[in-house]
């Protein structure tokens, strides 16, 4: 079993790598776990840190039905944020550097308190919260087709890419974090609307969650992370010369542009 973990994280690194898609990791081994693939993506984040990256937060995925109708899977995803993932707000992507991305809006919190599970809350979340920002999440897959599972997006570190976020902190006080309405525009064209209840109910909800996820495996959010909640509509894919902005009411813009 530990070998076939190794293995699949040297496949997927290598796909990373070379920016050539693989099939899924689930076609090969169509008994791989959720626990063995978060261990792959424990393994290539290691592999990262080791070349010098930094963890500065986690994320949680598929978190709304739009999300997880497109992509065929029936719950949230998890992964981590590496400084190297982080574009500045109105910053540019190299289309060379990504593979089949797709753009999502959703809503960041950054912590001021660790969160360790298992039995985080809601207001646990809110009451361990420095502030929330406007997010635009550029997801990613080294799977051919986005044909992916809950194992192949885990591994995977829940296909994750880059990220963007807004520059105006605000507290969880002064906004309704459930009845923000999210507008998300490719090209100044509106192309997906939502609200912050499409992620589980309330963007707060989908931190707890994660949080109690990450405690099955002895993982804490800790303070001063950066924690995408999850998107708020479907992603929608990008390609070079796009620019994506998201506005969410009561938190502002945030943009980033493909080249």
């Amino acid at each position: 079993m530990a070998e076939r973990v190794k293995e699949l994280a040297d496949f997927l690194l290598h796909a990373e790598e070379s920016k050539k898609g693989i099939q899924p990791l689930t076609d090969q081994y169509p008994d791989l776990s959720a626990r063995e693939a978060y261990q792959i993506q424990l393994i290539n984040i290691q592999k990262r840190i080791d070349a010098g990256q930094r963890v500065i937060g986690k994320k949680i995925g598929l978190t709304s039905l739009p999300m997880q109708e497109l992509l065929g899977v029936a719950e949230p995803d998890y992964g981590h944020l590496l400084h190297g993932m982080k574009v500045e707000n109105g910053g540019v992507i190299l289309f060379n550097d990504v593979m089949q991305p797709k753009v999502e809006g959703e809503i960041a919190f950054v912590l001021k308190e660790d969160l360790q599970g298992p039995n985080v809350t809601m207001l646990d979340v809110l009451q361990a919260t420095d502030f929330v920002l406007p997010a635009l999440e550029i997801v990613d897959s080294r799977v051919d087709n986005w044909k992916i599972k809950l194992p192949d997006t885990v591994a995977d570190n829940a296909s994750s890419s880059f990220f963007v976020l807004g520059e105006r902190p605000v507290q969880v006080d002064q906004v309704d974090l459930a009845g923000v309405g999210m507008i998300l525009y490719k090209n100044d064209k509106i192309m997906n609307t939502g609200t912050g209840a499409a992620a589980l109910g309330h963007p707060a909800s989908c931190v707890a969650w994660l949080a109690n996820k990450m405690a099955e495996f002895d993982v804490s959010l800790r303070a001063g992370e950066v924690i995408l909640s999850g998107a708020l509509s479907a992603a929608v894919v990008a390609e070079p010369g796009d620019i994506f902005r998201t506005k969410i009411a009561h938190l502002g813009d945030v943009s980033v542009r493909f080249t």
